[in-house]
């Protein structure tokens, strides 16, 4: 039985700031014909100023996935990425009036929840799955994250996360494709360890930070006066550290949660492509600058270098 590429069936306004920028933003996302893809149009820029979500424009990966043609750049897009791709969004607009795409509350779940009540618009085109032929591995020796892709009848992730931390200790996820993403993965916030926070502050990301749209690991017991310190950052009276190790600002959902927002990066990472393959995919230590390599990759090994999905 053929199955059919699907767009969305109206449009969604959305308006917040970018987490790293802090900028205010409205995006909007619209149906578009089928054999469109995703497509991003910088309004702010002028008309004509398009950049198809592919991985051939990633350049920065620092804390997010960056895309840049020319003048055009955006950032920030990876949660929006896992939500049409785990919600069968082949064919999408995103009309953005600045440079990143808002984080809202960190997490995937305000697409689903605008999306998924609409259901989608069938169109008259087939979706085509390719098929990876060759395995892939790559690993980056510096970091020792890595990936290896295996040719498989069907889209499936298996996930491991460790960063040596013990409160998160060594956490796991796994996806296949047609499972609960609304429900199981795109409500996990993003997460950032306290010791990490001034620093980036310094390097002039997470400027959009606050206590509805992060979690934050505080590894070991700190001074009240530390906590104090990133009270006034997140512009709130106080905050704590809970028993298990993070900042009160916000409760988990699932005890693995960090891992599961981690395969949202990855299935929107790897949306990059350009298009929906088949693969075993298992990720060790992911993270932006790894997964829109592996997209790079198998982007190449199906299509060649200049080739459009």
């Amino acid at each position: 039985m053929q199955e059919n590429q699907k767009t969305l069936k109206r449009r969604y306004e959305f308006e917040g700031k970018g987490l790293h920028t802090g900028k205010l933003v409205k995006m909007t996302l619209s149906p578009a014909p089928a054999n469109t893809g995703i497509r991003f149009l910088r309004t702010d820029l002028g008309p004509d100023a398009y950049i198809d979500a592919v991985a051939d424009y990633v350049t920065l990966t620092q804390r997010s996935t960056t895309l840049q043609k020319g003048d055009i750049t955006i950032t920030t897009l990876e949660h929006l990425m896992a939500t049409f791709f785990a919600l069968g969004v082949d064919n999408a607009l995103v009309e953005i009036d600045n440079v990143e795409v808002p984080i809202l509350d960190g997490s995937s779940k305000p697409y689903v929840e605008a999306i998924l009540p609409d259901g989608l618009e069938e169109q008259d085109a087939p979706r085509v799955w390719y098929d990876l032929k060759t395995p892939i591995h790559y690993k980056d020796e510096q970091t020792g994250a890595e990936f290896e892709i295996t040719p498989a009848p069907e889209y499936s992730v298996d996930l491991l996360v460790d960063y040596n931390s013990q409160v998160l200790g060594v956490q796991e996820a796994s996806y296949r494709f047609g499972d609960d993403f609304a429900n199981e993965i795109a409500p996990c916030k993003t997460f950032v360890f306290f010791h990490e926070l001034e620093l980036l502050v310094k390097h002039n990301l997470v400027k959009g930070g606050d206590v509805e749209n992060a979690l934050v690991i505080v590894e070991h017991p700190v001074p009240q006066e530390e906590l104090d310190r990133m009270a006034d950052l997140f512009r709130v009276q106080r905050l704590t550290r809970t028993p298990n190790g993070y900042l009160d600002n916000v409760n988990l959902h699932f005890p693995n949660e960090c891992a599961r927002h981690k395969m949202m990066d990855i299935l929107g990472d790897l949306y990059l492509v350009g298009c929906r393959f088949r693969a075993h995919v298992r990720a060790s230590k992911s993270g932006h600058k790894i997964n829109t390599e592996i997209a790079k990759r198998i982007r190449y090994e199906l299509f060649g270098r200049t080739s459009q999905c």
